[in-house]
């Protein structure tokens, strides 16, 4: 198996799928292709897969089968490219959020905190928003409100004005110049500081977080009834938003009601809590350490 990615929770994903061998699946993020294999092989010559990828790099990965197809594009916009290519409603949709092994070791991309890298962290090449961007244009209250939102860290706004303080001697353009920069004020474990901040700059690059809403949306209305969703996350920020809209319909608050009174839900969870690695995989693939798995069905309709 390719180490592009090493794919997380595959039999519990795959097991969620519940496969349709003549279904229409739909992996959202393709990456190294391992659940796509994996979801292909259960499916007769009359089954069908189109993936998702908004990075270029994972065309690299295509698998050479007339019953699949890759689409270069974020899974924001998966209705609209379904729809493109004849597809109105599919049976089980798969999400593997998060980064792939890939992109983080890939030090010019500038995800990790491990390697010198520009500041990018752009999943899509084509997009315009870049970390440099972030870190040397944004307010200081701009920049504190990213970190603290989409990374938790403690100190945010201390942390926006010491970058502040140093960009306006020169530009901020590595990866290592900004983990100098955050050294001294790391709290706890200076490693994992720095991966909450780098988390925090990469989902704003990314607008993940906007993405995901709109593809948990669009994934209700393109599944079938009694079809399935699956969607494993990395961090609660995610998570809450797909465990929400799951039980609630809704990302936050209470569900809506219709002139009825009946909640307007187009999931019901298939099981209660989300599912965690085993001890056995984390060993093996330390990265599924934070992964939690959900599952879904779409409702039928009244």
């Amino acid at each position: 198996m390719s180490e592009y990615h090493r794919p997380v929770m595959l039999k519990e994903s795959l097991e969620g799928l519940a496969i349709d061998p003549h279904g229409m699946y739909v992996d959202a993020t393709f990456g190294g292709g391992g659940h796509s294999q994996a979801i292909l092989d259960r499916l007769s010559n009359k089954g069908r897969l189109i993936a998702f990828d908004q990075d270029p790099d994972a065309e690299a990965n295509t698998i050479n089968d007339p019953r699949f197809m890759l689409l270069l594009q974020n899974f924001r916009h998966l209705k609209r490219f379904l729809r493109l290519h004849g597809v109105g409603q599919v049976d089980g949709i798969l999400a593997d959020l998060g980064i792939s092994s890939h992109q983080i070791d890939t030090a010019e991309r500038g995800f990790s905190t491990r390697f010198e890298g520009d500041l990018d962290m752009r999943m899509g090449q084509q997009g315009e928003l870049t970390a440099f961007y972030v870190i040397n244009s944004y307010l200081p209250d701009q920049l504190s409100q990213v970190l603290k939102t989409y990374g938790e860290i403690p100190n945010a706004q201390r942390v926006a004005n010491a970058i502040v303080e140093i960009r306006e001697q020169a530009p901020i353009k590595t990866t290592r110049q900004l983990t100098s920069i955050l050294a001294p004020l790391a709290k706890g474990k200076p490693a994992k500081y720095f991966a909450q901040v780098f988390q925090a700059l990469r989902i704003e690059v990314n607008q993940e977080i906007a993405a995901l809403k709109e593809f948990l949306i669009q994934s209700s209305e393109v599944l079938k009834e009694g079809g399935r969703l699956v969607v494993i996350a990395y961090h609660s920020l995610e998570d809450r938003l797909v465990k929400n809209y799951i039980k609630k319909g809704v990302f936050d608050g209470e569900a809506v009601k219709d002139f009825y009174g009946n909640p307007l839900m187009p999931f019901k969870p298939v099981v209660g809590k989300a599912i965690r690695p085993t001890e056995e995989e984390i060993a093996k693939n330390p990265r599924a350490r934070s992964a939690r798995l959900r599952i879904a069905e779409k409702r039928s309709q009244p």
